[in-house]
């Protein structure tokens, strides 16, 4: 019998069904939003409720907790740092999921998005205003400003070293002589 024995087991065993789910937290974490099945969705809500709230916790035995499962101190710092304070307001309720109207081809399995519900603004939206805001500024500047200093003579190429001032053409036709 399975009484209090909590999970799935997806048809895998225990190592390849706790990659399975790191996996997937994973993927949540980093993209905010992933397509997978009802099932594996259910599974990785729960994971990935656990790792918030560890984020939320923030103290040291936490990061040490939530390392264990993901095995990414980039993304650990990540979850403790940007995402578990959208989360500090909220007791709970996480994550969505919300059912595609669309089955899997192959199989047929209920297809279904899990989704962070509090989510970051891209910045790549924001870098490309930015970027078209520096260029105009810097227009307006290049139009504004009058040259008005002398050019600068140009230096020619020597060897910089003590004794020797002979250029580096020279060193080469020394050197296909002697061959």
């Amino acid at each position: 019998m399975r009484h209090g024995v909590s999970g799935k087991k997806f048809g895998r065993n225990q190592t390849l069904r706790a990659a399975t789910i790191r996996d997937l937290v994973k993927a949540v974490l980093i993209n905010q939003t992933i397509r997978t099945t009802r099932v594996k969705a259910g599974e990785a809500r729960k994971a990935v409720d656990k790792m918030i709230t560890l984020g939320k916790k923030g103290t040291l035995a936490a990061k040490r907790r939530a390392f264990a499962i993901l095995c990414d101190h980039a993304l650990v710092s990540n979850l403790f740092t940007m995402i578990a304070p959208r989360f500090a307001n909220r007791q709970g309720g996480y994550t969505r999921v919300i059912k595609l109207a669309v089955n899997r081809q192959g199989d047929n399995a209920e297809m279904v998005i899990l989704e962070l519900t509090e989510k970051m603004v891209e910045p790549k939206k924001v870098d490309t205003d930015v970027k078209a805001a520096k260029k105009a500024d810097d227009k307006k500047v290049e139009d504004a400003v009058v040259v008005t200093e002398k050019p600068v003579k140009k230096v020619s190429k020597k060897v910089a070293s003590e004794g020797e001032t002979k250029t580096k053409t020279e060193n080469k036709k020394k050197t296909t002589k002697k061959a």
